[in-house]
């Protein structure tokens, strides 16, 4: 082989490894480039809006709530009067700092057995994850409360059990309130904010259901409109009532109903979301 062929053979030789590199290197960036984007739709979900479907099956727990053997005979009247399930709809702000629970509009065709069930036009629950603190307001019976306390903590048990949400592939966990009731939640971590409707908070993600059995309540998320370029939460001002912690109010209520049996309880659950 000559000079000049050798010259040959050797640029042919580079022109293929500069194919191949060149191919390797196309095939990286499309590789990068998907699995960014597949990055970017999992992880910059941090703001919108979710909406909630909350249902109660009030006659299930009111039959619950009777003891084995008793003749209550004002049951069936209910029935007749009062629908099996109410549902009212919620909706959710969240941001990275925080996140605005209301009731989004009064369903006036529900009927409800216990004054407790059915949603203030003007209650509002806000958690700030900026400074860990819960601002919520509501009313129990005639006495309405402001309660300004620190963001509730919950223990909870994660589960291998998936389901879906508006969407979302959403885990199972397991946590208990008032010592022994349990609550089961459906987290995603495709959206980074840790809230969730009520004051429930804490896991890997964003809550998109809660379902509570002893309560005969449900809260699900339906659909969600996200906001990449950040939601802004309209937090109402409130200077009334006076702000209490949550325990006491709490407490205030326990005494009230402290002989009403497992109404009581209920109610001690109920406010204790």
């Amino acid at each position: 082989m000559n000079y000049k062929d050798v010259i040959i053979t050797v640029a042919k030789e580079i022109q293929y490894k500069m194919k191949v590199y060149n191919m390797k290197y196309i095939l990286f960036i499309i590789c990068a480039s998907i699995f960014n984007i597949g990055f970017a739709q999992q992880k910059f979900i941090q703001s919108g809006k979710i909406f909630f479907e909350r249902k109660i099956a009030q006659i299930t727990l009111m039959e619950s709530m009777q003891q084995e053997g008793e003749d209550n005979m004002f049951a069936e009247e209910f029935k007749k009067v009062f629908p099996r399930i109410v549902t009212d709809s919620y909706v959710l702000d969240f941001n990275p700092q925080g996140s605005l629970y209301k009731v989004e509009k009064e369903n006036t065709e529900n009927k409800y057995l216990m004054s407790n069930f059915k949603p203030m036009e003007d209650a509002f629950l806000t958690q700030s994850f900026s400074d860990s603190t819960i601002t919520f307001r509501t009313s129990v019976f005639e006495n309405k409360y402001l309660v300004k306390d620190s963001l509730a903590k919950y223990q909870w048990k994660i589960t291998g059990e998936v389901r879906q949400f508006a969407g979302f592939e959403c885990k199972k966990a397991i946590t208990k309130i008032c010592d022994s009731v349990v609550v089961v939640a459906f987290y995603t971590d495709e959206i980074l904010v840790r809230g969730g409707p009520e004051s429930f908070n804490g896991l890997p993600g964003m809550i998109m259901g809660i379902a509570v059995p002893r309560l005969s309540l449900t809260i699900f998320a339906t659909k969600i409109e996200l906001n990449n370029n950040g939601a802004s939460l309209n937090i109402p001002l409130e200077s009334k009532p006076k702000p209490v912690r949550r325990n006491q109010m709490v407490g205030e209520v326990a005494k009230g109903i402290k002989q009403w049996g497992k109404e009581g309880k209920l109610i001690q659950w109920i406010i204790s979301l």
